[in-house]
């Protein structure tokens, strides 16, 4: 390679060294203030999930200092989305795994969350992680399948269609927000807020400034074409479109 050939290294090389050089040394990370590991974060797959649930966190989270982000499913192997279009690698399998500092169970449409909600194989390792877990978590439906596992109190968000069946069958109260903290229990309402939720467990994990600077590394400074995104001003004819939408995309 010539010393004027341009590749991603070169290009970001020279400012991460500078970035190093100006991190403070309380950074707030368990591996910079202990020397032990970062938090071990781990991300559930089951069949039909909905892709952005898990990999949007993943992004963010997987930037952490001394934190690792695994891929679990009931086996190993790839996971399909929703729409049977893409997969998700699963490293490791529910067996394998017996403890976690984080926990995050992603949604899926209406099959794989049926599906997750009635698998006790999940419902039990869900059950048995929570019991140690800093923070046990969900995206979108995934507050669904928390519920099934019995870890939803007082108060829950997921996707806003989702909110009756919530109330109705979970007995807590839909918030809508972005996430929702009850105790060590957070739940994110649909897909996209699981970025929100990120950020939140970042600086959790890691510190403010951290969980700053990763917002900037991944460059998340939303700014959509349209304000179409809150379901409490969407009117019925919208939401009937996105319902559909997600119906005819899914398999």
């Amino acid at each position: 390679m010539t010393t004027t050939q341009t590749t991603r290294r070169t290009v970001l090389g020279g400012l991460a060294a500078a970035a190093a050089l100006a991190l403070p040394a309380a950074t707030g990370t368990a591996a910079a203030a202990t020397g032990r590991p970062g938090p071990r974060i781990g991300i559930l797959l089951y069949d039909g999930f909905s892709l952005l649930d898990p990999t949007g966190p993943a992004e963010l989270l997987s930037r952490l200092p001394g934190a690792t982000v695994t891929m679990i499913g009931e086996h190993r192997g790839p996971v399909r989305t929703d729409t049977g279009r893409t997969a998700v690698f699963a490293d490791r399998a529910v067996s394998e795994v017996d403890r976690l500092d984080v926990l995050l169970v992603p949604g899926a449409g209406n099959r794989g969350t049926v599906a997750a909600m009635n698998n006790p194989v999940l419902l039990d390792w869900i059950r048995r992680i929570d019991r140690h877990t800093t923070w046990t978590t969900s995206v979108c439906t995934g507050a669904l399948v928390l519920g099934s596992a019995g870890l939803l109190r007082e108060r829950a968000t997921t996707y806003w269609a989702a909110a009756p069946y919530l109330e109705a069958t979970f007995g807590v109260e839909y918030v809508p927000e972005r996430y929702v903290r009850v105790g060590k229990v957070i739940t994110a309402a649909g897909v996209s807020a699981g970025i929100d939720l990120a950020l939140f467990l970042a600086s959790e994990l890691a510190g403010a400034e951290a969980a700053r600077a990763v917002q900037l590394a991944v460059e998340y400074d939303p700014q959509p074409p349209f304000d179409a995104g809150d379901a409490a001003t969407a009117s019925p004819q919208l939401k009937e479109l996105a319902l559909r939408l997600l119906a005819e995309s899914q398999v």
